[in-house]
């Protein structure tokens, strides 16, 4: 088999696999809705990417519509920018301003109109032959390297400020979401800089490299593409967001600190109000409920959550997450060092102090005492 027909073969599987995973994501039961059609128009547009390594010789009579599939992959990373968003925040919905993603893709196809669109049918067929040498070949991948260096930038700093928001406002939080989302832009980011890599060779000296580069390409496309649907398979409900008015303490403390009183009142309210928190804190356990956030603990002890997530987050320099992981951990080691419980399990007892994950129990347990629930009680 040489290699146009073993890239075909890839780039065939990999269409429909993407095409099968759009299907998934269309049809599959879930919450958020908006998020599976924005992934699953995004497997859409990859596929009629992936299909130019064997539908060219199908469409190249039809020459509006060769251009179309060359810049149809300007859509993809808008889809998927919009998506992290979506799986990030539970209130995203698209708005009309959300157009504007469109603007390169017009931008481009304008830019094809005079010399492309308007020729004749047999200047388009001597056009391409020498395709690749165009100044608007040229043109479309500039545009496609800072689009996309654009959107995988923004798409981790939603994340970033997504993680930050959570373990602010919220306790156990399933790190599923951030460690997904994280994966897969860190797989496109590195199956892209390869895709720049083989557009590279393509101007240079190292035509065969291109060729085999382009069968690496797709067999790393198809991998990929099998990957997301396991992924998918996995966790269809395709997890839950937060609220994208929570605001982090860092942006609400300057609001907060316009009416500022005198310093030495100040020290003496904030001491008041940890002190409080922290004897609620041991005297009712709120923590013990594995979906407690701070709103909800706001509401418990009457205090504004702004209020409470700037005592938290700022005047302790904790987390709300490690705040009240820490009372549960305190919470387990009482248990772990009570000999008279010695038959309950340490997965009775993380789901007892609240929390809901046995590795999310771990890594905290570890974080404070350096030593596994385990050991920590055979050394009690």
């Amino acid at each position: 088999m040489d290699r146009l027909s073993l890239l075909q073969g890839i780039a065939r599987i990999s269409v429909f696999v993407s095409l099968l995973m759009a299907f998934f994501l269309m049809t599959v039961k879930t919450e958020n809705k908006l998020a599976n059609r924005l992934f699953a128009w995004f497997f859409i547009v990859s596929a009629i990417d992936l299909s130019g390594f064997f539908v060219f010789d199908y469409i190249k009579d039809i020459f509006t519509l060769v251009i179309f599939r060359w810049t149809i992959c300007l859509l993809a990373m808008p889809l998927f920018y919009l998506y992290v968003l979506s799986v990030c925040y539970s209130d995203f919905r698209l708005k009309w301003k959300h157009l504007v993603y469109l603007l390169p893709i017009i931008a481009v196809n304008l830019a094809f109109l005079p010399r492309l669109y308007l020729m004749n049918d047999s200047d388009q067929t001597k056009i391409l032959e020498g395709i690749d040498q165009m100044p608007e070949i040229y043109f479309i991948q500039i545009v496609i390297e800072c689009q996309y260096l654009f959107y995988i930038v923004s798409a981790f700093l939603i994340l970033k400020k997504y993680r930050e928001i959570y373990l602010e406002n919220y306790t156990n939080p399933s790190t599923l979401i951030y460690k997904y989302l994280f994966q897969v832009t860190t797989v496109f980011l590195i199956a892209h800089c390869l895709v720049a890599l083989k557009n590279l060779l393509r101007y240079s000296d190292y035509r065969q490299v291109f060729l085999w580069l382009n069968v690496f390409v797709g067999a790393v496309a198809l991998f990929v593409t099998c990957w997301l649907v396991m992924k998918a398979m996995k966790y269809p409900e395709l997890f839950k967001g937060i609220n994208s008015k929570l605001q982090l303490a860092k942006d609400i403390l300057p609001k907060a600190e316009e009416n500022v009183q005198p310093v030495d009142v100040q020290d003496d309210v904030i001491s008041s109000q940890i002190s409080i928190l922290k004897q609620y804190m041991a005297e009712k356990e709120p923590f013990l409920d594995p979906s407690l956030t701070i709103q909800e603990l706001a509401n418990q002890i009457d205090t504004p959550v702004r209020d409470l997530s700037i005592l938290i987050n700022h005047h302790m320099d904790q987390h709300f997450f490690d705040f009240v992981n820490e009372y549960r951990i305190q919470k387990a080691m009482q248990i772990l060092k009570d000999h008279s419980k010695n038959d309950v399990t340490v997965l009775e007892i993380l789901y007892e102090v609240g929390f809901n994950s046995k590795s999310s129990f771990n890594t905290s347990f570890k974080k404070y005492t350096n030593l596994t629930p385990t050991a920590y009680r055979n050394a009690s």
